[in-house]
């Protein structure tokens, strides 16, 4: 076997998810609602920016709802690029209720991996999710595998989703997995195989 096929990727795909907000801290399900951050999420932001500053970035990409694009300003990237497939989960009917109050609705147990159904905007299957982070996935995976390293703003859930997607488990997947506000993790490589390198690392828990 040739030392080049022996050698790890090196790019990394790293995930930073927004700071604290009103809905994020009562628990309200926050989808496509545009809402900004508290000054706790504002600091936290700025923190989590510390945790990014020892590395060169060849892309980054954010959310455009404005809880993500000013985590990314605060954080050091004011230049960050829109991309919309970063939004959250939309979550349809469940849109600014928090999940006692959704099974009080339904009479049964439910989470977010069990999909949402249509309200004043369509709502977002599981398989709706994958496919969304799928496809973003398919456009930075020859990036990362190359050696590049790639900044991601988004959202909870989504990021998520997109964890376990990149783990092959689709966005159910992400069930497994706690993510922070402003909480900064990492997508990469073991012997050439997509694993998560870093998870839920808060500056200053």
């Amino acid at each position: 076997m040739k030392d080049e096929e022996l050698t790890e990727p090196d790019g990394r795909i790293v995930l930073v998810r927004h700071g604290e907000t009103a809905w994020s801290r009562s628990g309200k399900h926050t989808g496509l609602t545009d809402i900004p951050l508290t000054e706790t999420g504002a600091y936290k932001a700025e923190l989590a920016g510390t945790l990014l500053a020892t590395r060169r970035y060849d892309l980054v990409l954010t959310s455009p709802l404005q809880r993500a694009v000013e985590t990314a300003a605060r954080a050091g990237y004011p230049d960050a690029q829109p991309e919309k497939r970063l939004v959250e989960w939309d979550y349809g009917a469940y849109e600014g209720l928090t999940t006692p109050e959704i099974i009080e609705q339904l009479g049964h147990p439910w989470t977010i991996w069990d999909g949402t159904p249509a309200g004043e905007t369509p709502g977002e299957s599981v398989a709706q999710v994958t496919a969304r982070a799928e496809a973003l996935l398919s456009e930075l995976r020859p990036r990362v595998r190359a050696g590049q390293q790639v900044l991601l703003f988004s959202h909870g859930h989504f990021l998520r989703a997109l964890a376990g997607t990149w783990l092959g488990l689709t966005a159910a997947g992400g069930r497994y997995f706690v993510l922070g506000t402003s909480a900064v993790s990492e997508l990469g490589f073991e012997h050439g195989t997509e694993v998560i390198t870093q998870w839920n690392h808060v500056r200053g828990r």
